[in-house]
């Protein structure tokens, strides 16, 4: 279902990301792990497309996608969880959910998103501003479901949310995998959480992958050892 090949991206003059080879199947879910400053994040908005591709390919369900605008990419099947949520604060929970919706919805949230998010039913009348960190990220994911995306692309969902939430956030997103059949790629450094969702691990280190395994071989403590500072 996605396919990145030789991809290599940055800012300025500078390399950030290195020859990424990176193949995820339907329904699969594949951790990019790693410390800050190791890449996720540019790696992220280079496969979204805010950041230009220089060198290599990406491919959604068979689609080159490397030269498209992050609109065209949309429509191709690939949606994207910034870190940091990035939601609309002044606008309502419906409002958010709305904008992330294609033109023949008419602004119709399928109820499909309010069962995996009760509590966003709950409040769709309210300011995404006024939500806690965690019924923001579940606002987040929403949005990014609205349009009826292929692959998920979640950077650091986890990133200041509580525990208890962090629980609820793993349910949901297995859940999603299923009714939805996505693959997800999600970028994290807490490893408890990957290990409850994920069915592949890879490590970015200086913009490029050092460890690569599957979820009943992976080895917890060379991942931890990347992660620590």
């Amino acid at each position: 279902m996605f396919n990145v090949a030789h991809l290599a991206s940055g800012y300025g003059q500078s390399q950030v990301i290195h020859d990424i080879n990176l193949r995820a199947a339907k329904q699969e879910i594949v951790a990019v792990m790693g410390r800050n400053g190791m890449g996720k994040t540019t790696l992220f908005k280079t496969l979204m497309g805010i950041l230009p591709t220089r060198q290599g390919s990406i491919k959604i369900d068979g689609v080159e996608v490397a030269g498209m605008e992050s609109h065209q990419r949309v429509a191709s099947g690939v949606a994207y969880v910034p870190q940091g949520r990035m939601i609309f604060p002044g606008m309502t929970v419906l409002e958010n959910i709305q904008t992330g919706l294609p033109p023949e919805a008419l602004g119709k949230v399928p109820e499909e998103l309010y069962l995996l998010f009760p509590v966003l039913y709950d409040m769709r009348g309210r300011k995404g501003g006024n939500l806690s960190g965690g019924q923001q990220q579940q606002l987040a994911i929403a949005r990014a479901l609205a349009t009826n995306p292929k692959v998920l692309l979640l950077d650091e969902p986890t990133e200041g949310i509580q525990p208890s939430i962090i629980k609820d956030i793993a349910r949901s997103l297995k859940e999603i995998r299923k009714i939805r059949e996505l693959t997800i790629i999600v970028s994290e450094q807490v490893l408890s959480f990957t290990l409850e969702i994920a069915d592949r691990f890879l490590v970015i280190d200086k913009g490029r992958f050092v460890y690569e395994d599957s979820k009943d071989k992976v080895d917890a403590a060379v991942i931890s050892r990347y992660l620590s500072v």
